[in-house]
């Protein structure tokens, strides 16, 4: 149990590949599927976890293997947030940036597609703003998976 059968660097160096591995993983499944988690999406996050927990320790099942692992990810995760604090391209490449998705009273339906967007999720969000469609000024998908609506000014 507490015998470690394995380098004591080699679960830090599987536990940084994999999360490096996972970030690219999850910034590439867009924007969306991070931001409003379905029962579908909870359970492939789940699945993911438990494909990957293997390779963090290798054959090694030890306490020490699995808490240096652990302790990685934690400090890696403890680094990209320091980094991205600081660097705003950084920030960017790690979590995304806005994009429009409405404007004007306008949906942008390429986009929605694009980011796989139903237009339903945007018209929620359209009443969740107390928004008609054409008061609508700009509407934005958050890099955290939000939509944002902006009504448009009223001139008195």
């Amino acid at each position: 149990m507490l015998d470690i059968s394995i380098p004591w660097w080699e679960p830090a160096i599987r536990a940084t590949a994999i999360y490096l591995i996972l970030l690219l993983l999850m910034r590439l499944s867009g924007k969306r599927s991070l931001g409003q988690l379905t029962p579908f999406d909870l359970l492939v996050i789940m699945l993911l976890s438990e494909s990957v927990s293997p390779g963090l320790t290798g054959d090694d099942s030890s306490v020490p293997g699995g808490l240096i692992a652990a302790a990685t990810l934690v400090l890696l995760n403890a680094v990209v947030g320091f980094v991205a604090s600081r660097s705003r391209k950084f920030e960017q490449l790690v979590e995304g940036t806005a994009v429009l998705i409405g404007k004007d009273g306008t949906i942008l339906t390429d986009v929605l597609r694009r980011h796989r967007i139903s237009e339903a999720d945007m018209h929620k969000s359209l009443r969740e703003a107390d928004c008609r469609q054409e008061e609508m000024h700009r509407a934005y998908l958050e890099a955290d998976g939000s939509i944002s609506v902006l009504k448009k000014r009223r001139d008195d």
